[in-house]
């Protein structure tokens, strides 16, 4: 017998005014670019002399773009590409769904990169600060995933499985909200105290590569009990994309903060907050 929660009736439209509508799921894109935008300005103000903080508000448009770019052609890429091979305008219907995390976080990579060279300051340091706050998005975008009751669980007879709209009869996990604690809440504060407690800020590249081996491990853990994309199913032994994609970035991050340890601390002069 399984015991279950019902899943709360809500609209996944927020706000409704004639034709316009706004989702729930746009806002949380919104509150996790805006908080995460003042949380890296925040983190700035603690140690000016490594950034000027007014450089993030010019950075934010970057990291828009970035994220809704990149998330989306990393959705049409990874997770669907014969479907949008097959209906090309589609992929830009973005209202309709359809984001992948990997490849919003590859769009601000190249976000931050262009930045970085226009108004020449180091991206690794950039980037830092960024993957520290790159959390707080996360919280509000697995979130949205659960308003929306999409990318649920499998099957579970645990106390507090949800039945979804959509995901049959039975409870399933809500994997939305093991990755809202865990890409969110507990990787924020892990990277949240180093940035503030320790001096690995002085070494650029360390809070990036925390940030890989957090979100990879994180993602891979939950990905054991998310349901795989219906369309993809399991791949290669049981594997599933989520987990694929995130075990380079476990690779990558683990590279960074070997080779960033074993450089010297430097503490890099003001910035200006103009461009080069």
């Amino acid at each position: 017998m399984f015991a279950s929660i019902a899943f709360p009736v809500i609209d996944p439209v927020a706000i409704a005014i004639g034709p316009i509508a706004i989702r729930w799921y746009a806002l949380a894109y919104i509150a996790g670019l805006v908080l995460g935008w003042r949380y890296c300005v925040m983190l700035c103000k603690r140690d000016p002399k490594m950034l000027d903080p007014s450089l993030f508000d010019d950075l934010l448009m970057y990291a828009t773009l970035g994220v809704v770019l990149g998330g989306r052609l990393g959705y049409v890429l990874f997770y669907n590409p014969l479907y949008f091979l097959d209906n090309p305008l589609e992929a830009l219907m973005i209202w309709r769904g359809g984001m992948s995390f990997h490849g919003g976080f590859l769009g601000v990579i190249v976000a931050i990169v262009l930045f970085a060279r226009k108004h020449s300051v180091p991206p690794l340091v950039i980037g830092d600060i960024v993957a520290t706050a790159t959390p707080v998005g996360l919280f509000f975008g697995r979130v949205a995933n659960f308003i929306n009751a999409e990318l649920y669980g499998r099957v579970t007879d645990a106390p507090w499985g949800v039945v979804f709209p959509g995901g049959g009869p039975l409870p399933r996990h809500p994997s939305q909200l093991y990755e809202a604690a865990l890409e969110g809440i507990v990787l924020l504060l892990i990277l949240s105290w180093f940035a503030l407690r320790t001096r690995i800020r002085y070494r650029p590249g360390a809070l990036v590569g925390g940030f890989f081996i957090g979100y990879g491990i994180a993602r891979s853990v939950v990905e054991l009990v998310r349901q795989p994309d219906a369309h993809i199913g399991f791949i290669a032994g049981g594997l599933t994309m989520g987990q694929i994609l995130s075990a380079p970035m476990i690779i990558v991050g683990i590279a960074l903060v070997l080779w960033a340890r074993g450089r010297p601390e430097i503490t890099p002069p003001k910035q200006p907050a103009g461009g080069a």
